[in-house]
Order: structure tokens, then sequence, then C-alpha cells
């Protein structure tokens, strides 16, 4: 597959899978989520990878979630389909993934790398949720930031849509590791070198036994990210689009009569 939106490589038994849209801060539309599938797929079925990293391309951010204007372009609630792998791709990789973020990892990248086996940040990493600041939720991203972060963060993070720096992250356990900027590659390639000393299939087995004490919270996903689907073609969705492309706050007080059957 040619890929546009990711950068896919393979080199001594490790994958590497770089968001590569740095003039729009990484921001993933359709096309990168299909391609970011298509190389976890991959990676997934070459035996001879025995550890995948994901990053994003240049020095401002992993990811800033999903790509609003792409989102309004096509019509929000439409077009679903990737999205409801996305996560779940990391997940079915029967190998360790690491997330290696530099600057911003928000909404739904802020998931993906909690979703992750582990997460090695730089000094300039900023995380956290902006969904509702959006008049969006992320299906998936409640129930399993709770088993990362704990109840009380996790809601904390949703109930207020603040950001949290590398430090702050580590505290909670969102993230394993904090270097500075210009340590990240050395020490994310240190942690891939131990990982390819042990056992690929005893890993395997890790990860497996790992997930099936979570899987109750894709399957909420599944569901959830149906109702995400619908729930973005209502007004208050198409508000928060909206007053982001317009560098505005969004007046969602103003839709209450419209949806409050929602409630």
């Amino acid at each position: 597959m040619a890929y546009e939106d990711i950068i896919y490589e393979k080199m001594d038994h490790i994958a590497r899978i770089t968001f590569n849209r740095p003039r729009y801060l990484n921001a993933m539309r359709g096309q990168t989520m299909t391609e970011f599938i298509e190389a976890c797929h991959d990676a997934a079925h070459d035996h001879q990878v025995g550890v995948v990293v994901i990053t994003g391309a240049g020095n401002r951010a992993f990811s800033t979630g999903g790509d609003v204007k792409w989102e309004r372009d096509i019509g929000a609630g439409t077009n679903w389909g990737p999205k409801i792998d996305f996560y779940r791709c990391v997940r079915l990789i029967p190998k360790p993934v690491i997330a290696a973020v530099r600057g911003y990892c928000i909404g739904g990248s802020n998931v993906l790398a909690a979703v992750c086996d582990l997460t090695i940040a730089s000094e300039n990493a900023l995380f956290g949720q902006v969904g509702p600041r959006m008049g969006s939720f992320n299906a998936l991203g409640t129930a399993y930031l709770t088993r990362v972060v704990g109840e009380k963060k996790a809601r904390e993070m949703w109930f207020l849509c603040k950001q949290y720096n590398a430090k702050e992250a580590l505290e909670m356990g969102l993230v394993n590791k904090v270097v500075p900027d210009d340590k990240l590659e050395a020490e994310v390639n240190a942690w891939c070198q131990e990982i390819l000393k042990l056992s690929p299939s005893a890993l395997s087995a890790v990860k497996l036994h790992f997930n099936a004490d979570s899987e109750r919270l894709m399957s909420m996903m599944d569901i959830g990210m149906h109702a995400v689907g619908l729930y973005q073609s209502g007004p208050e969705a198409q508000e928060g689009l909206n007053a982001f492309l317009e560098k505005r706050t969004p007046d969602f007080w103003k839709l209450r009569s419209k949806t409050v059957g929602l409630q």
C-alpha cells in the first residue's frame, strides 16, 4: 500500500508508524486512519517484527486527534468506518506497541497513547481530552482512561478538558517515562532493544492476557462509536466544529432546546 498520511518503516525487527501531517499537527482524517490500520495489520502479521513504535512527524505534535476541517467537510457522523477499528487494531498487534510522544497528544490521540502498551514522552509533551469543548466525546476514552489513571482523574480530564504536561502525565500513570526531547528516539530504541531480547511468543501471550482483562471495554467502544456517529450529526456537535474553525467560543446553551432529548 502506498502511504500519504503516514510513514511506515520496518528495520531490525522494529516497525515504526509515523503520523505524517505535520502541517496540520498530525491531525487525523479518514485516510490517515485507513493507512494506520493497514500498517498495524502488516506489523501484526509480519513475524520478523517484534515491537511497534507509533509517533508523529515534526516537533510540535504526536497528533491533535481528529482533523476538525475534515469532520466538517464530510459531514459529522458519516464515514465512521475506520474510527471503529482505529484503536482495536493496536490491541490486536500480538507484540508490544510503544507510543513515542512529543508535543501535543490531544483528544483521540491521547486515547491512542493510552491504548498503546507503553508510552514514552518528551518533556515538551502535552496530553488531554478536548471532546466536550468541541461538542464531541470518545466512546473508548472514558472507560479506558479510567483503567489507566483512575476514575477521579479521568473524570477531571473529560469534565474540564485541561492539558497536562509530561511530568503530570507521568505522575498520574498516563506515561511510563519522560525524557528530554533530544533523547526521545534513543530512549525508545533502548526500550525496543530490551523487548527484542525477550521471547516473542511469551510477549504475545502476555499481551493477550492483558487484553482479555479489558476486552469488555472494547465491546462498549463498538456500541459507543455508533452512538458518537449519530450524536455528531446533531446541533451541539456542529456548533463545536464551526466554533473551532471560526476561532470563537462555542455557544452550546443556545442549542439546549434542540438537544435536550439526548440527555
